[in-house]
């Protein structure tokens, strides 16, 4: 939509427009939006039997809203959606420090404009980005940061301390006609969070003992994690009883809407490198062609989805979703690797890039005993994957019909698979142990893979390897040569 052309409030009245608090645009355009088949928060996944509706609920009712759920459930991301229900554009009154509407004026200053001024009372127009502040809570913030403070300056002009012209307004002010986002809230020192009362239930605020009669029209939305996950702080009791609605979030709850999620949001697209796509003076820099097999991608979520049930993870603080999105872009950049190292144009995630899953596990997991020992975490992470490689098999096949090859190694042999390892290579070694090579086409087929690429047999072989492995029909030696199967 262009910019709307009224510059004055006589303009302005000549057009459609009318007075609505933020709160009831909000909820007339949801209304508008639900009645058209309009997703409401379009690219959320998982969420609309559950959440969606919370939050659908909460807007109708006019309620400010708390967002409370584990790291990774994209609360801040539903944050940043809720200005879509907002208007393209929103008349405000120019020469007024905080937005204040022309038609009805909430503000000393603004009331006075219009009496003043008339017809002739300037206008601007805000964006509906414009209008969506957030601060991330942390100890230090102030209330002068959140509300504002006694601008000594103006005070020393001669204005009366309980005048709002001598105030100097922070950014929930600075908000009004808009929505006001705290990520963090336990973050908010208790006192910080007291001075939120008015601003929630009365809708007004004080500074330094001064009332200041400004009715602000703002919609407070905020996001937590669970009290039993942050040390750092608590909601304080009141503060909670004023908000109107908590959303409650949660992880996937298919490994479908999970790999969904870490798809739309991982980088696994690799055309060009780094700064050439930016940067018309960098040359682009093309790389391999990237291709992962349903079954690799599905060992990640499963992966991610045990450590949510692992007792030795700490479940209050939760596996975020971000950890899918690191490991599945780690998973490409190894075998990215791979190619550019054996000169490969396309390249075939495998079994062997897993292990480099362990770098983008670190420090997203929390362990529930800090005395675990050094490279308990990595360990954890290893056996996680080799749990998730047995759940996928089982699904794809049934080990029972694979359970000759381990037969096929004779007394002292051992196949050697390295992540530096060309597919054709691979698929060579793979002949030497009677009945593998066979048994990994069968399970390519069975996976309706292509069993003409040697790239997808190789990654076929080495999934079979590791789920006999997994189910200790084979043993497994990690070396700096390569991982080595034998009976």
């Amino acid at each position: 939509m262009s910019h709307p052309q009224p510059a004055t409030l006589g303009q302005l009245k000549a057009t459609d427009y009318r007075y609505r608090s933020i709160k009831q645009e909000l909820r007339e355009n949801l209304i508008a939006r639900l009645k058209s088949g309009r997703p409401v928060f379009p690219g959320i996944v998982g969420y609309d039997q559950t959440v969606l509706p919370q939050i659908v609920h909460a807007i109708l009712s006019r309620h400010d809203m708390l967002f409370l759920g584990l790291r990774g459930q994209a609360k801040t991301r539903m944050l940043r959606l809720l200005p879509q229900l907002l208007d393209e554009w929103l008349p405000v009154l120019r020469d007024v420090e905080i937005p204040d509407d022309p038609i009805s004026p909430a503000t000393t200053m603004g009331k006075r404009i219009v009496r003043e001024q008339g017809d002739d009372a300037a206008i601007r127009w805000l964006s509906r980005e414009e209008r969506y502040h957030e601060k991330l809570a942390t100890p230090d913030v102030t209330i002068a940061d959140l509300i504002g403070e006694v601008d000594l300056v103006k005070h020393a002009e001669g204005r009366y301390l309980s005048d709002e012209s001598t105030m100097h307004f922070g950014l929930i002010p600075r908000t009004n006609r808009g929505i006001f986002a705290i990520n963090e809230l336990p973050d908010l020192a208790p006192r910080i969070q007291v001075g939120l009362f008015n601003v929630l239930e009365e809708r007004d605020i004080q500074i330094r003992g001064y009332p200041i009669r400004l009715n602000l029209d703002v919609c407070l939305v905020f996001s937590a994690n669970p009290e039993d996950y942050t040390n750092r702080g608590r909601i304080v009791t009141p503060l909670k009883d004023r908000i109107g609605s908590v959303i409650r979030t949660h992880y996937p709850h298919t490994t479908e809407e999970a790999m969904k999620i870490t798809r739309e949001n991982a980088w696994v697209e690799r055309g060009s490198v780094g700064a050439a796509a930016s940067s018309p003076r960098v040359p682009s820099v093309s790389g391999p062609t990237v291709v992962i097999p349903d079954f690799m991608h599905r060992i990640i979520e499963e992966t991610v989805s045990h450590a949510r049930k692992s007792p030795h993870i700490n479940q209050a603080s939760g596996v975020s979703v971000r950890t899918s999105i690191a490991c599945l872009e780690n998973l490409v950049s190894s075998a990215e690797r791979r190619a550019l190292i054996t000169g490969e144009p396309r390249i075939v995630t495998r079994v062997c890039d897993l292990e480099h899953l362990v770098a983008s596990c670190r420090g997203k997991i929390e362990l529930m005993l800090a005395e675990d020992g050094q490279g308990s975490e990595d360990k954890l992470v290893r056996s996680l994957i080799g749990e998730a490689v047995k759940t996928v098999f089982d699904e794809a096949a049934d080990l029972d019909d694979f359970a000759s090859v381990s037969d096929g190694f004779g007394k002292g042999m051992t196949l050697t698979v390295d992540d530096e390892l060309t597919a054709k290579d691979e698929v060579a070694g793979m002949k030497h142990v009677p009945g593998l090579l066979p048994a990994a086409t069968k399970l390519a087929k069975q996976m309706k893979l292509d069993t003409s690429d040697d790239q997808m047999l190789a990654a076929a072989g080495e999934f079979l390897l590791e789920a006999l492995y997994v189910n200790n029909r084979l043993s497994k030696n990690v070396t700096s040569k390569g991982v080595g199967y034998r009976r």
